[in-house]
């Protein structure tokens, strides 16, 4: 009788935990990398007035991603004392007029807490305030990052402010961190979010002055820890992958992809990346999954690495796998989106607007580039998927919905006109989505 006792006791328990996993989203992309649970109650359909809980306007601009802890949702922004010049959508070369360039404007950088059942904002909070010291690509904000919370406080890192910052759910700065405001080698501003494992908060500052990985406690923001990094620019969010052997920090940018322990000790490193490294590395199936893919450039590689790695784990010449490397594509990667992990497949979301479908497990192509709109300007958000569909979110602000699986068929498309590159938040039935300008919760109309 205690046997089965202990063993219900334990199937709650994990319904417990995996419940409560569902119903908050506290990073970028949630705790599944855009896989988001069933749930018939979430939206297939919507526009500007269809299925919307509510909609509230942000002041300033910012592109990091909505996340949610019980009622609150947070999102960054940062408003300019003057007139800026404004983001240009869709894929071209940046050049002179459209690359690279710093404001003049004195800056405030802010977090606002926003109700999640009325979409009124609660507070706001400003973080910091002056001239920003780094450019930034016109495209780009200096406020991409997206903030990481456990509920407790929530981790704001601002590297065009040259900070790290924790605040807590009633907008009371806990404690600072000066970072360095240090740009790039391309000028073209940030957009690596923190990581969050138990007490410590995680963040890649790759730069042309001195890069490094740095860890702090998340209670008093004491630096634990500041690992030095060749590298002169990226903008993928380090993940913290707990596999079956260990648990690991993985980061990705343009020279190598390097993993470290959680002291900062590097444990692997694997060269063949793109000069511009931006997707974000992710864990599902057992495997890391790598992505680098800045346009023009070969090999524009998918890497899947499996656990337990050391050393150096480059692929030789003409190799396609080698004892840590699962598979590899010369070809797949992408600009800006993470791809998307569903049941045995591989999505790729490539930014001029094609869907492609590979083996999770053996990279081997399932189907090749589908057309997703002629008409869109490009695709700059990461795929999110639920109940056996997938959400490709365009800059236009259009959501194409595609049915998952081995065939491309493409089901709808919902717009909300008005440009977009942040990748929404997706729980307790709603689709947290925002737009240049707006927040939205979109959610099933009550009948």
């Amino acid at each position: 009788m205690k046997h089965v006792l202990l063993v219900v006791a334990l199937v709650f328990a994990a319904l417990a935990g995996a419940g409560a996993a569902t119903d908050q989203w506290p990073q970028f992309r949630g705790i599944r990398a855009g896989l988001v649970a069933d749930d018939p109650s979430l939206p297939d359909t919507w526009s500007e007035t269809d299925n919307i809980a509510w909609k509230t306007a942000i002041p300033g601009v910012g592109w990091s991603s909505p996340v949610v802890w019980d009622d609150h949702v947070f999102v960054t922004a940062a408003i300019a004392g003057g007139e800026e010049r404004q983001p240009i959508r869709g894929l071209y070369d940046p050049g002179d007029e459209n690359g690279s360039f710093k404001s003049t404007h004195e800056h405030r950088w802010m977090l606002y807490d926003v109700d999640f059942k009325s979409g009124r904002i609660r507070w706001e909070h400003e973080i910091a305030r002056g001239i920003p010291s780094v450019g930034k690509h016109i495209k780009n904000t200096f406020a991409s990052e997206t903030p990481v919370t456990d509920g407790r406080y929530v981790y704001v890192y601002l590297a065009s402010a040259g900070l790290l910052t924790a605040i807590d759910l009633k907008g009371k700065t806990v404690w600072t961190k000066e970072t360095g405001a240090l740009p790039g080698s391309s000028e073209y501003g940030s957009g690596s979010s923190p990581a969050l494992y138990k007490d410590r908060v995680i963040i890649v500052s790759d730069n042309r002055t001195q890069s490094y990985i740095a860890s702090y406690e998340t209670r008093t923001g004491r630096e634990l820890w500041n690992v030095p990094r060749q590298e002169s620019q990226g903008w993928a969010t380090p993940l913290v992958w707990e596999n079956e052997l260990r648990t690991e920090i993985v980061t990705a940018s343009t020279n190598k992809v390097r993993s470290y322990d959680l002291d900062g000790g590097l444990l692997w490193e694997l060269k063949g990346m793109t000069t511009l490294s931006t997707p974000s590395p992710f864990a599902s199936r057992g495997l890391v999954y790598i992505s680098s893919g800045y346009p023009g450039t070969a090999p524009r590689p998918v890497y899947a690495i499996k656990p337990g790695a050391s050393g150096d784990i480059s692929l030789g010449q003409d190799q396609t796998s080698n004892e840590f490397v699962a598979w590899f594509q010369p070809l797949l990667g992408t600009y800006n989106t993470s791809a998307l992990v569903l049941g045995d497949y591989y999505y790729t979301l490539l930014d001029r607007g094609f869907l492609l479908c590979h083996d999770a497990r053996t990279g081997r192509e399932i189907y090749g580039r589908q057309r997703i709109s002629a008409e869109s300007s490009g695709f700059t958000a990461s795929p999110w998927a639920y109940n056996g569909k997938i959400f490709l979110l365009s800059e236009d602000g259009d959501t194409f919905v595609v049915q998952s699986g081995p065939e491309f068929k493409l089901l709808g498309k919902n717009s909300l006109n008005e440009m977009t590159m942040a990748t929404p938040a997706v729980l307790r039935g709603s689709v947290i989505l925002r737009t240049q300008s707006k927040l939205y919760r979109i959610a099933r109309a009550r009948k």
